[in-house]
């Protein structure tokens, strides 16, 4: 008998051990005040992990970096996921990662529209080599989920580096 962290997907991708996987469901709330020039925004998440994140329209289509926009907050979302995402695939390798940081920039083009997300990552990770880390990066970026909600953005790519 095959255990499930042995299975693939339907899509040819693995799967996490069943272990870690559960149904859950998570929720955000934001609040816009005002035209959209000079009104202004805030966004809390539920858990309490933040709580009134303010944006705004300079801070999303100009220079004003003093507040967050909903691109940053997709570049957390996704940074966050595909780092895990790869530490479940080296840990599945019998690996122990001390570290992967990601960096995800995310574009907003014309239209307005999210034109690509740029994903640059770098582990240190002992007993693992480069060709090895960076299969591993790849099989993660395509099935890490927030990266599989966001299948629609026109260019994801990928930079990786074992250190």
């Amino acid at each position: 008998m095959m255990s499930a962290a042995s299975l693939v997907s339907r899509r040819g991708l693995p799967l996490i051990s069943r272990q870690f996987v559960r149904t859950r469901v998570s929720s955000a709330t934001s609040v816009w005040k005002g035209t959209l020039k000079e009104g202004t925004g805030s966004t809390s998440v539920a858990s309490g992990g933040f709580k009134e994140l303010e944006y705004s329209f300079a801070s999303r289509f100009e220079a004003d970096e003093s507040k967050t926009n909903p691109e940053e907050m997709i570049g957390s979302a996704i940074s966050g996921c595909y780092s895990m995402f790869l530490a479940a695939l080296l840990t599945k390798k019998g690996l122990t990662p001390d570290a992967i940081t990601t960096t995800a920039t995310v574009t907003l083009g014309e239209g307005p529209l999210v034109t690509s997300i740029k994903l640059t990552t770098e582990g240190k990770c002992s007993g693992v080599d480069a060709a090895t880390f960076e299969e591993l990066a790849q099989e993660a970026k395509a099935g890490c989920p927030i990266s599989k909600a966001l299948a629609s953005v026109p260019e994801t790519t990928l930079e990786a580096k074992l250190l």
